[in-house]
């Protein structure tokens, strides 16, 4: 008789069970939890446990039932693969397609854009306002010798000048460090293509240029000037005085050197500036300055290896953002006065002039 019962037992069991499952399926884990769409950025923080992060999923109305969650992501292995980030979800998910979510390590992406001719000064100042690290720890790590040997591959006193301009992606828990260094790396990748377009065109007097050199001349090039046209013709100007054994005489690099004294970037020149001796005053100190003085581009970097042929040594602005090059010093201070000291030339110019111009450009 026993014998008999055990079969209808077991078959009451599976019912039992199956209708459990059934039931567990469509009520909690094959159930959305809206059929409204609602994105919700949701972050599972560094510590969590899965039980914990399930239910706080449930707290916030992204699935109906904890436990049933826990056991799905059991079911599937993956109660030990949770990744910590954000995730975007949507209430109309389906439990195993938040589960997919949070286990997929695909978190929310950030952007953080560097534009061609920024200081470390500038840039830390732009890690700090995006929340990643505070300027000034941010300057001291692009300052420290160890840091700057591991990303870089050779001894320099910052990362001057290799923090490649460009928008990079990261998510809220990427390490700011993380980021510099893949701003080295990007500078790596592009320098080599701009060696590989150009070797360095430079007379008997300016052999053997390291790539630090090239990389200074062009961050002065950067800081100089934003039209894209102009890059090698001011490029000309520095390589004929380089050659002559004149000074260089650029502004830029009497602001960085009172940055470097003061820890901060400030744009006005004085008289006294010009005089006053720091290794980056290249009114004062001959050849180029020991070390980059912003962050340069492609187009600056191809400028300085690849100037154009020419007789230029001066140049001075048309208030616009572009310039006047003169091949002696006479023709320069017509210029100068013809630009500069008449107020009519200067009114109601600016450098973003330059930018308008651009833009009717590509219209064009």
């Amino acid at each position: 008789m026993l014998k008999k019962l055990i079969p209808a037992f077991a078959l009451i069991i599976f019912l039992i069970g199956g209708a459990a499952l059934w039931f567990a399926w469509s009520h909690f884990i094959g159930q959305s939890m809206s059929q409204t769409s609602e994105e919700v950025v949701y972050e599972v923080a560094p510590g969590l446990s899965f039980r914990a992060v399930a239910k706080d999923l449930e707290k916030n109305g992204l699935i109906k039932n904890a436990d049933f969650f826990v056991l799905l992501a059991k079911f599937r292995g993956g109660a030990n693969k949770m990744k910590v980030g954000e995730y975007l979800l949507n209430k109309n998910m389906k439990p195993n397609e938040v589960l997919a979510q949070i286990l997929s390590g695909k978190s929310i992406e950030r952007s953080l854009t560097i534009s061609e001719g920024l200081s470390i000064f500038e840039i830390a100042e732009i890690f700090d306002q995006g929340g990643l690290a505070s300027a000034k720890e941010v300057l001291s790590t692009i300052q420290d010798p160890t840091f700057v040997k591991e990303t870089l591959g050779e001894e320099q006193s910052s990362l001057e000048g290799y923090l490649f301009p460009e928008t990079y992606s990261f998510t809220k828990y990427t390490d700011y460090k993380t980021i510099l260094a893949q701003m080295v790396n990007r500078f790596k990748i592009v320098y080599a293509e701009v060696a590989a377009q150009s070797k360095l065109q430079t007379e008997s007097s300016l052999p053997n240029w390291s790539r630090h050199k090239v990389v200074t001349l062009a961050s002065i090039i950067e800081k100089e000037t934003g039209a894209p046209n102009e890059r090698p013709l001011i490029s000309s100007v520095f390589h004929n005085r380089l050659r002559k054994g004149m000074l260089l005489q650029t502004d830029p690099t009497i602001i960085y050197g009172k940055a470097m004294e003061s820890g901060k970037l400030e744009i006005n020149i004085t008289k006294a500036d010009i005089a006053r001796p720091t290794s980056y005053n290249t009114y004062v100190i001959k050849g180029l300055p020991p070390g980059p003085i912003a962050n340069p581009g492609k187009e600056a970097l191809l400028a300085a290896v690849k100037p154009v042929t020419s007789s230029y040594l001066y140049f001075v602005s048309h208030n616009d953002g572009t310039h006047q090059f003169s091949e002696d010093y006479k023709n320069h201070l017509q210029a100068v006065q013809k630009f500069q000291l008449d107020a009519k030339a200067r009114q109601g110019k600016s450098w973003r002039d330059l930018s308008k111009k651009t833009d009717k450009t590509t219209k064009n």
